[in-house]
């Protein structure tokens, strides 16, 4: 349970309070919600828009049901395209899709790292251009 001053708080910023903020303990539930507040409904720098498809991808590829649900209606709100919800979903699919592949192929870290490098810089040399930008 928050304190009255949080319950206040966050009465004022969503209408009500989440469940999930009634479930945690109250020795840390204060800190959870400024935790909360100050990443997701803050100003920073990702957008607000940009942390809906952050949220919405993360949460896909997780399988998370509730989350899912908290940033679907989190992109209506940010006015986000069907388009823009589906390459994000599809950018995570793609990240647990090679993440697969090469856990299960067991590639070398090391490797795999120096391969990334060398992706960046060859990148960095064509330009934006020439990645799709």
């Amino acid at each position: 349970m928050v304190s009255r001053e949080t319950r206040d708080e966050i009465e004022e910023q969503l209408g009500l309070i989440p469940a999930e903020m009634e479930a945690i303990v109250e020795s840390v539930s204060d800190h959870m919600w400024a935790f909360v507040r100050d990443l997701h409904y803050s100003e920073t720098e990702l957008s607000a828009r940009e942390k809906a498809l952050v949220g919405l991808g993360a949460a896909a590829a997780i399988k998370e049901p509730f989350c899912i649900r908290y940033y679907r209606s989190d992109a209506a709100v940010q006015e986000l395209t069907e388009e823009e919800i589906k390459e994000a979903v599809t950018v995570a699919s793609t990240v647990q899709f090679f993440s697969t592949i090469l856990q299960g192929s067991e590639v070398d870290f090391a490797d795999f790292c120096d391969e990334v490098d060398h992706i960046a810089v060859h990148s960095r040399e064509r330009g934006p251009s020439a990645t799709g930008d």
